[in-house]
């Protein structure tokens, strides 16, 4: 028989975790609460539920306005850090490349940066080459940000390819640039499903940079960031809500997708 004290490490990393969670989670479910309550302020106990908030969030045209510009810069985010990204990984796993260590350590250097002094550096960069603070400003910073996270997913997928499918490829007629749409691609598939989502992820719910390089029009953290500014109430709550719900939503399809493709 076992010892009991030997299956006491094992309990105490599983209540660990619980703890973990439920201190991720427990704000959230209270920020959650809150948006149904029936009063202008936020504040326990909660006596009475509504969905006014929720009606009064969707019917909102800044928040609508503030949403879809925050979508269109995640998706001009996406696609130029998922170029770049796959670029930059090709790069560093072909054979012969010389200084491919500082290559990959340059790529990823913007995710271990403070996110301020990536904002500040940023404002610094735009100024001294003449590009205007607003949306082309706020993708460069965003699609920046963005490039190591794919370049790590697509290089851990890259360095498990079997070397040989390139090669039947090639010995079948195909040319590098068809072996590349034809065999690396669909093999790369769900590394850049991950990167892409990760990328359009982190570009909506990016403040620092956006706050730095913003114009006029404001994306959806702005706007809530602009709101709070003015006191808390349960339509933040509400506008908070939404947006964990469609980016735990995307986040979990964007898991299925992935998961789907390794098959």
């Amino acid at each position: 028989m076992r010892p009991y004290f030997a299956d006491l490490p094992k309990t105490a990393l599983g209540a660990a975790y619980w703890l973990f969670a439920v201190y991720l989670l427990l704000p959230l479910a209270l920020m959650t609460a809150m948006s149904f309550k029936d009063a202008s302020f936020v504040a326990f106990p909660i006596t009475d539920w509504t969905l006014n908030w929720y009606a009064q969030v969707l019917n909102d045209k800044q928040f609508i306005e503030a949403s879809l510009y925050s979508i269109g810069i995640a998706l001009a985010t996406t696609a130029a850090a998922t170029v770049i990204g796959v670029w930059i990984a090709l790069l560093v796993s072909t054979e012969g490349i010389w200084g491919k260590a500082i290559i990959f350590a340059l790529a990823c250097l913007p995710a271990v940066v403070p996110g301020l002094i990536n904002a500040i550096s940023m404002r610094i960069f735009i100024r001294t080459v003449d590009i205007p603070t607003g949306t082309a400003a706020i993708i460069l910073s965003h699609a920046v940000h963005a490039v190591p996270f794919v370049v790590i997913m697509v290089l851990t997928r890259l360095r498990s390819m079997p070397a040989n499918l390139v090669d039947a490829a090639r010995d079948l007629g195909a040319d590098r640039f068809v072996a590349f749409l034809r065999v690396t691609i669909p093999y790369l598939m769900p590394a850049l499903l991950g990167g892409m989502i990760f990328c359009v992820l982190t570009s909506i719910d990016d403040f620092v940079r956006t706050f730095f390089l913003g114009g006029y029009k404001p994306t959806l953290p702005m706007l809530i960031f602009a709101k709070v500014q003015g006191g808390m109430s349960p339509e933040i709550n509400a506008m908070a809500t939404i947006v964990l719900v469609v980016t735990a939503a995307v986040g979990v399809y964007a898991e299925h997708l992935t998961r789907r493709s390794r098959n």
